[in-house]
């Protein structure tokens, strides 16, 4: 189904739909001068009319050729101006509502009580050469001018309406077959919605009915469209009515409930539909009309993130800030948020030449005014990254760059010491050297009781800047959170893909669980923590509540228009290495402090020795470079107790 905006409606409205979108353009040219001859016709009318009623319908000649033509004229001169002054020249008479019948009662209602003071104290009470020539129609009836100022607003507001019904109900075309619809929600969005639907210049859908869960609202008709029952209720009612599309018309609902109405049709092969939010629709970026497939982000999203944007402006603003892995999922949306806050420069760090191309362009092209430099470095050559550091001096890092994948860095285990610890420690490093205020690493939640390579791997590194920081004016800090919704290689692009190929969707675990947060959001929060940072810390932004990944598959499928287990099916494939069932993130707990931030926690940790910190990354560093995952995992056993490792299956314990 296309979008219902003003920027698709062209292309799905086939040959001559705009035509009957719009009036001729000769028509356009000389709107304003028909509209006002259009109510000297209605005045006319309604000023005949008035003096049919007080003539009992009948055509008299004394009022016919005496007192018609003056009294039309007075009339016309009091009428004009004042339906002027209610701006009843200007409207769009295709959109009419309450709104515009409200002005033609107004404007009827001052003109009439003006003309008949007038006609009272200048042609019935006055004197003079006015009075003389206007006699005719002294003895005109009082009941012609409220039968006047009736049949005004009658007359102009059936006009109105009449216009909007031809455009509404005549001048549409019907795009092939109509699409059964129904609206989820029987307020004033759903109505707003049911309106603009029947206001489109090409009809696509068939509104079934409203689902709304309020008792009071169940057996109502909305403009001939009744409430049909509740969400409980859809899959039977989309079954026995053959609804093919749903709108979902709550822009105030929560995410719960939104996920409640998709997990409530499983299986019903239905698209999915919703209206922008509240906010878009108030601000008069969007319309409701303007509706868009319902997306994971919306059912997984949470509420928006309140910031402090003076801090975070007066962190970043007029800095050199250098952003490592600048081209990856994270790492670009922190350009992309710190480039709102007008940066002095913005270094782009990255080893990956295709993805600093495409963010560089991006951002050159979105933020034309600030200063950019695509900087292409592997921060594991610790002279290259020196030599940076050297020429631009940057005020604040941001450290992105880190291998994330956990089964690749089991394979690979020397990878992911040599990028995550070896790597962090150039750029730690260089960043002390030179100057830099603020290093903020960005962290993840399989650094907690990590399982894996690449969650040791960042723990070890966590270590080693925190303990820089004892020593060091730059003040370092870390920020730990879990999955971003759409980053490359996550779990939504994959479940994605493998659906748009026709499954199966591939799950490791019936019970595996994990955090999820929109990029935007975990970003922006990473910006809030590192404008409180006084160094050392290690900040822990709240995820909220675990998500079931099958849930989660189930869900996409659903959303896709597929019935999960029958046109997709899911397939457990077992843990992989270094994977477990359930990520450990929280910001409650005897070990976290709190910050004045709701959903920004510290963790607290004791660091460890200095001389016994370094001597082991040293030796861990120089074992990575063998590959040699039981001797690796025997060295980060080392560093971090309460890792659990594997190697073939089996448990690896400390000496």
């Amino acid at each position: 189904m296309a979008e219902l905006n003003s920027d698709t409606q062209q292309d799905n409205t086939g040959p001559g739909a705009e035509q009957l979108a719009h009036p001729p353009t000769a028509l356009l040219r000389f709107r304003k001068p028909l509209i006002i001859l259009s109510h000297v016709i209605a005045f006319a009318a309604s000023l005949l009319l008035s003096f049919l009623v007080a003539s009992n319908m009948e055509i008299k000649q004394q009022w016919l050729l005496e007192q018609f033509p003056p009294l039309l004229v007075f009339f016309l001169l009091v009428k004009l101006p004042v339906f002027a002054l209610f701006k009843q020249y200007r409207g769009w008479w295709r959109y009419v509502g309450i709104s515009d019948l409200s002005g033609i009662l107004r404007a009827s209602l001052i003109s009439t009580l003006i003309i008949v003071g007038l006609w009272f104290f200048v042609i019935v009470r006055g004197e003079g050469p006015i009075r003389e020539a206007l006699r005719n129609i002294a003895n005109v009836s009082q009941g012609v001018f409220m039968a006047d100022m009736f049949g005004t607003l009658l007359i102009l507001a059936g006009l109105r309406m009449i216009i909007r019904l031809y455009y509404e109900e005549f001048r549409t075309t019907e795009a092939g077959r109509l699409k059964r619809f129904l609206i989820i929600g029987a307020g004033n969005t759903g109505e707003t919605l049911l309106r603009d639907i029947h206001r489109m210049q090409v009809v696509e859908y068939e509104v079934i009915g409203f689902i709304d869960d309020d008792p009071a609202k169940h057996g109502i008709s909305i403009h001939g469209i009744p409430v049909l029952g509740t969400v409980e209720q859809l899959p039977e009612i989309c079954e026995s009515r053959n609804i093919e599309e749903i709108a979902i018309a709550m822009p105030s609902s929560s995410h719960q409930e939104l996920r409640r109405v998709i997990q409530v049709c499983e299986g019903t092969k239905i698209r999915f539909r919703t209206v922008p939010s509240l906010t878009d629709i108030a601000s008069g970026k969007f319309r409701v009309s303007q509706i868009r497939d319902v997306d994971i982000n919306d059912l997984l999203g949470r509420k928006a993130v309140r910031l402090d944007l003076d801090l975070i402006e007066a962190f970043a603003r007029d800095k050199t800030i250098l952003v490592t892995g600048a081209g990856g999922s994270i790492g670009s949306e922190m350009c992309r948020q710190l480039c709102k806050f007008n940066p002095k420069l913005l270094l782009l760090v990255e080893q990956a030449e295709n993805p600093l191309f495409y963010i560089e362009r991006e951002l050159r092209r979105d933020y034309p005014s600030v200063a950019l430099q695509a900087v292409v470095c592997n921060i594991t050559d610790r002279l290259r990254a020196d030599e940076i550091f050297s020429r631009y001096k940057p005020q604040i890092v941001i450290h992105a760059a880190a291998h994330k994948h956990v089964p690749l860095m089991e394979l690979n285990p020397g990878e992911a010491i040599k990028n995550n610890i070896a790597g962090t420690r150039n750029i730690a490093d260089a960043a002390g050297t030179h100057g830099t205020a603020n290093f903020v690493m960005i962290s993840t939640d399989k650094a907690v009781n990590p399982t894996s390579i690449m969650g040791s791997s960042k723990r070890v590194a966590e270590m080693y800047i925190q303990d820089l920081n004892r020593t060091s004016k730059t003040h370092f800090v870390t920020v730990r959170f879990g999955n971003v919704l759409g980053s490359d290689g996550s779990v939504v692009p994959i479940f994605k893909k493998q659906i748009a190929q026709g499954g199966p969707v591939t799950v490791t675990h019936p019970d595996m669980k994990r955090y999820f947060m929109t990029i935007p959001e975990a970003s922006q929060l990473v910006l809030q923590a590192a404008t409180m940072g006084k160094g050392g810390e290690i900040f822990v932004l709240d995820m909220g509540e675990p998500v079931k990944i099958v849930d989660l598959a189930r869900e996409l499928i659903t959303l896709s228009g597929f019935s999960p287990g029958e046109d997709i099916e899911i397939v457990f494939t077992g843990l992989r290495p270094g994977e477990k069932l359930f990520e450990e993130l929280s910001i409650d707990g005897e070990n976290m402090q709190q910050t004045r931030h709701p959903k920004i926690g510290i963790w607290m940790n004791i660091p460890m020795d200095r001389d016994k910190l370094r001597r082991s990354i040293d030796e861990l560093i120089e074992i990575g470079k063998t590959q040699n995952h039981h001797d690796i995992v025997r060295k980060v056993k080392e560093l971090v107790p309460e890792y659990i490792g594997t190697n073939n299956g089996e448990k690896i314990k400390s000496d």
